[in-house]
């Protein structure tokens, strides 16, 4: 359930970004409560910090994690949960890096937005490639993703040409479902 007081920090958050309401509308993005029951993975970011996922989530990276290991590929988690106070410097820094928003909402969604609030997105890479890039869909990890990942519940979010107006983005999956494999 949305709650009043979330929907005015969201909006208050677009108004202060620049970013206009049309914007939600016109893709159809789905508004994404942030998680509050959290665990942390075994996954360490760059700065030391975990990451978080929600319970269930968690236990199917944890799941897909070893399976993916077990079959020689190794998956590495550069980005869980994100608060939606967090995407929001995310957008900032770009600005003042100089991107157009048009630029920024392409790749980085509306505070609020984001599959990363509910917890149960993640965006993976390998070892020999530890950016969020196109050419993640070269590497086995996005083979074995693509052959095993929905027996784990996950689904990629963002495939070419996607209904969300996000550029293609190969690293990005999404816990969906409990399957009778995880």
């Amino acid at each position: 359930m949305v709650h009043a007081d979330y929907l005015i920090r969201i909006d208050a958050l677009m108004r202060e970004l620049g970013i206009p309401k049309h914007v939600v509308v016109d893709r159809d993005l789905p508004l994404f409560m942030e998680a509050k029951d959290l665990v942390e993975t075994t996954s360490i970011a760059k700065d030391g910090r975990p990451f978080l996922l929600e319970p269930g989530t968690a236990n199917a990276w944890h799941s897909m994690q070893q399976a993916a290991d077990h079959d020689g590929v190794d998956l590495v988690l550069l980005s869980a949960f994100r608060s939606v106070d967090y995407q929001a410097r995310i957008i900032r820094r770009k600005l003042q890096q100089g991107q157009s928003l048009e630029e920024i909402l392409l790749v980085s969604a509306v505070p609020g937005y984001s599959e990363h609030h509910s917890g149960k997105a993640v965006d993976i890479a390998t070892p020999a490639s530890l950016n969020l890039d196109v050419s993640f869909e070269h590497t086995p990890a996005f083979q074995w993703l693509s052959q095993h990942a929905s027996s784990h519940g996950f689904a990629m979010s963002y495939p070419r040409n996607n209904r969300y107006g996000y550029s293609y983005e190969p690293w990005h999956w999404c816990f969906h479902a409990v399957s009778s494999n995880v």
